[in-house]
């Protein structure tokens, strides 16, 4: 039926998209040309916590299969922006007006969407001037934390580094992915050391491999993107720098919350 629709010139659409029925199984079947987002789901997933990540998910799995994304019932300009965050393509909702009886110019909407795209577009470069000034003080901290590293001075020897609030943790590696090192915390005013993690191998994680690619060669700083963590669940990023001409890995945990 799917195949006789597509040939009279038809796209194909799956609605509610994540409750009831409409699931992956039905996707990968039907291979729609859009997923309409349930309404419920979509809402919930505004909000943030866990369901957003499932949302955004979704919407890469759609985008990878060559399907668009729309998002139902945007009431709000936050719920706009996480439209816009997962990457749909239409967005429907009391936003911008509701139910009527007949159609809607084609533009009555323009200049309305404009304004919003460009707020949604300010607060996105706001968000990643906040990154840039990280990464130069990212850049600070990977020296002192080196200088510290090289000399293998003791833990004492550690200054305190008030001036990076977002620091979680540091740890070495060795070029393979091996942890040399424990992960050192600033905890109750001084610095602890967690030891549960010696000798695990973290090549597999997709910030290692994106290190050996990118940062080897060049020794330069490399930003993950944002992940949450499994153990704190937190949200984080992970940079990295090699030293001692490419034998260690400096890797440091950020809180990415106020990113």
């Amino acid at each position: 039926m799917v195949a006789r629709y597509r040939q009279a010139g038809a796209r194909i659409a799956i609605d509610d998209f994540g409750a009831g029925y409409s699931q992956l199984d039905r996707v990968l079947a039907l291979q729609p040309d859009i997923l309409k987002l349930d309404m419920r789901l979509f809402q919930a997933a505004a909000l943030g916590g866990p369901s957003s990540e499932v949302v955004k998910a979704l919407a890469q799995m759609a985008e990878k299969t060559g399907c668009w994304i729309i998002a139902e019932g945007v009431e709000t300009e936050a719920q706009l922006n996480f439209a816009l965050e997962c990457g749909s393509r239409y967005v429907q909702g009391f936003l911008f007006a509701r139910a009527q009886t007949g159609f809607f110019t084609t533009d009555a909407f323009v200049e309305q969407f404009a304004q919003l795209r460009q707020r949604y577009v300010q607060r996105k470069l706001t968000e990643r001037g906040r990154l840039m000034i990280m990464r130069r003080q990212l850049t600070e901290l990977m020296a002192i934390l080196q200088d510290w590293a090289q000399a293998r001075a003791p833990l004492s020897a550690l200054p305190q580094l008030d001036a990076f609030p977002w620091l979680l943790r540091f740890y070495q590696c060795d070029r393979h992915g091996t942890q040399l090192t424990p992960n050192l915390e600033w905890r109750n005013n001084c610095w602890k050391a967690d030891n549960r993690y010696l000798g695990h191998n973290w090549s597999w994680r997709p910030y290692f491999y994106h290190l050996l690619a990118e940062g080897w060669d060049e020794r330069r700083l490399t930003l993950s993107n944002t992940y949450r963590d499994a153990t704190s669940n937190q949200y984080c990023l992970t940079a990295g720098q090699f030293f001692d001409n490419g034998e260690r890995l400096l890797l440091i945990d950020i809180d990415a919350a106020g990113l």
